[in-house]
């Protein structure tokens, strides 16, 4: 199936499955083995209630500055969906949208993607690629079950925990943080901007053995990039 513009493809997949947020990551994983999606790059996923927008902004800000190739993919956008996907800091074209769209269309066949997977999985084959040095993916809602969360991070970031999304995550901060410290990974530098994190965040990234400091931030941490080094606020 081909649609000849943006707008149409956008129509085409808002209603393409039964629920508009449906968490779980079987159906971004199938798809990653159908479309070969694979980084061999760094990869930053950004979480948290508040903040992750203009996080990733300061990182993808601090990686060019280092010469660094960088895709970053965002969510939600203002005025055009092309906000959601940047490669070197300018917005993907519409033609490039679209072309990573038909490959996913033809790639999913029974399986219904919600809207948020499927520009996802458009944005990610975008970057792969784009050949970029380091991909930034903000999570849509949550972390555990997000679709961002099918990659494996090098560095995850939790920026803050709030109230938000109770009937996905859960009534209260503690319940809320163990979804958003989900993004975590053993052994993999971990962060928690927010000033007091819940204690099942903390314990969780205890348990699973990631890199979360417990002291004060120090506000930057420093990354090894393609064999370079590049020191990036957090």
């Amino acid at each position: 199936m081909k649609f000849e513009t943006l707008d149409a493809w956008l129509h085409h997949i808002e209603g393409l499955h039964a629920q508009a947020i449906d968490l779980g990551l079987d159906r971004m994983e199938t798809m990653l083995k159908r479309l070969d999606i694979r980084f061999k790059c760094p990869v930053f996923t950004v979480g948290g209630t508040n903040g992750k927008g203009s996080t990733c902004a300061f990182i993808e800000s601090a990686l060019l500055a280092g010469g660094y190739s960088v895709g970053v993919h965002t969510s939600p956008h203002l005025i055009r969906f092309n906000e959601r996907v940047r490669i070197n800091g300018k917005d993907a074209k519409d033609e490039e949208l679209i072309r990573q769209f038909e490959k996913v269309e033809a790639a999913r066949g029974e399986i219904t993607l919600t809207y948020f997977e499927f520009g996802t999985l458009a944005a990610l084959r975008l970057f792969a690629d784009a050949n970029v040095e380091v991909a930034i993916l903000e999570v849509g809602l949550g972390g555990r079950l997000d679709a961002v969360n099918v990659f494996e991070p090098d560095v995850a970031a939790v920026v803050s925990v709030g109230i938000d999304h109770q009937s996905f995550l859960g009534d209260d901060r503690e319940a809320i943080g163990f979804e958003k410290a989900g993004i975590y990974r053993s052994g993999k530098p971990a962060f928690c901007a927010d000033p007091t994190p819940p204690q099942r965040l903390l314990d969780h990234a205890a348990a699973i053995g990631a890199d979360l400091p417990v002291s004060e931030p120090t506000g930057s941490m420093v990354v090894d990039i393609g064999g370079g080094t590049t020191e990036v606020g957090v």
